[in-house]
């Protein structure tokens, strides 16, 4: 169908409040690998989707997905060994003391159960979280997404704090170590909650803070955030739904980075290569004290044709050693990116690791002043060239690149192509 004319339908039936990428949207009809294809047949190098983690529609998914859908699909409440397999499967792939599991269907109700859980476990109501956040759509969680809703929203059961970014210290943290300046708020923020008399129930992040736009995290700010949180009685929950599954290269989880063990970690989008399934790993006692109090049940959470997918999947990212792809692959980019930066004053600051990166774009490198209408220009330019990306972060300037797991160098080198005309026509 037309394009134009399929847009029409949709604001129909969806409306217009709808969203879509790109000033002129893209109509896609197929995909493979690291490709994707659209109405006229024109090919367009994804750099941006996480959620066909291994590659679009990758064979061996596709075909575990199929035989298993052929088979049998039920839900939990009935014993099944595909869903034993991967619940074990994968946390395996964690740190002691995450060793059971509960499955969703995405990442929103992930984090939903994530945070009734701490507040059970707890018996306190408060959370922390950063300012520009997005951790799902829930009723619960979309307090805590602070991207999206202001201080009334997320009422005052939510202490929002900046994200830990050096590059952009408010000025009332002074000019103090930023690990210590930015663990400073955490406390602040547990004062605040207990002072409220919710007390602290959590803290939860994304462990690359991608909505905030990739700042480099100052080192022990995490493990010093965390401290503040536990004293007080509270759990740390980590995001891995953006992170996770070796997108960062070194580690499986983005957490790992950091040297501290959250105690409830929540999975959602590449976790089946784009069949909706999700979880939450967690202690074990953690998980055995909230079911015992509270009954979880999710229809489709961890059936078993969802458990093929995901099975599928670390299956894939350890027969094709993807993580280490994305350790290489990763460093490749971020030197072609310096490459960039080096002749672009544009680009004020690199962000990223692994197949998880970004670029900072300012007016002025000594004031940076955001350059939000130049990052929005070419993101669509680099659309018109037929590579995919987006933008992040509290100003809309940071370019997001965060491609399929299979992302090799000539891949990059197309990317880094793209970028450098665009950014000439700036």
């Amino acid at each position: 169908m037309n394009t134009n004319e399929l847009l029409e339908r949709r604001y129909r039936v969806l409306g217009k409040a709808s969203p879509l990428f790109y000033d002129q949207p893209l109509h896609f009809v197929r995909a493979e690998g690291v490709w994707l294809y659209d109405a006229e047949g024109r090919r367009f190098l994804d750099a941006y989707n996480n959620v066909p983690h291994v590659g679009h529609c990758h064979p061996r998914v596709v075909e575990a997905i199929a035989r298993q859908a052929g088979t049998l699909n039920i839900h939990t409440r009935y014993l099944n060994e595909n869903i034993v397999e991967y619940a074990e499967r994968l946390t395996a792939t964690f740190d002691d003391p995450l060793s059971m599991v509960m499955f969703a269907c995405t990442g929103s109700e992930a984090n939903d159960v994530a945070m009734q859980m701490a507040r059970l476990c707890t018996g306190n109501r408060g959370f922390i979280a950063t300012d520009f956040a997005y951790h799902g759509n829930t009723t619960a969680v979309w307090t805590v997404s602070s991207l999206f809703t202001g201080a009334e929203e997320r009422g005052p059961e939510v202490f929002a704090i900046p994200a830990p970014d050096p590059y952009r210290m408010p000025d009332e943290l002074g000019n103090d170590d930023p690990g210590e300046a930015y663990a400073r708020t955490v406390k602040q923020a547990v004062d605040a909650l207990q002072a409220a008399g919710v007390g602290v129930a959590g803290i939860i992040f994304d462990t690359i803070y991608s909505s905030e736009g990739l700042p480099h995290v100052p080192p022990d700010y995490v493990r010093k955030a965390i401290d503040h949180v536990r004293a007080a009685g509270g759990l740390y929950i980590a995001d891995e739904v953006q992170p996770g599954f070796g997108r960062m290269g070194d580690h499986m989880w983005g957490y790992q980075h950091y040297g501290v063990v959250p105690d409830i970690v929540t999975l959602g989008k590449p976790m089946g290569n784009g069949h909706p399934i999700s979880a939450v790993v967690a202690r074990g006692d953690l998980v055995q004290e909230f079911g015992g109090s509270k009954m979880y049940f999710n229809t489709f959470g961890g059936n078993p044709v969802s458990c093929a997918a995901g099975l599928a999947v670390l299956d894939v990212l350890e027969e094709e050693d993807l993580m280490a792809r994305a350790h290489a692959v990763g460093k490749y980019v971020q030197q072609g990116l310096s490459e960039l930066a080096a002749r672009h004053p544009l680009i004020g600051d690199l962000r990223g690791r692994g197949l998880f990166f970004g670029a900072e774009l300012v007016r002025d490198r000594a004031t940076r002043e955001p350059a939000t209408a130049e990052a929005r220009q070419l993101v669509n330019s680099m659309k018109e060239r037929g590579v995919l990306i987006s933008k992040i972060g509290k100003h809309d300037n940071v370019l997001k690149m965060r491609p399929p797991m299979p992302f090799a160098n000539e891949h990059a080198d197309l990317l880094l192509s793209a970028l450098d005309e665009c950014l000439k026509e700036l």
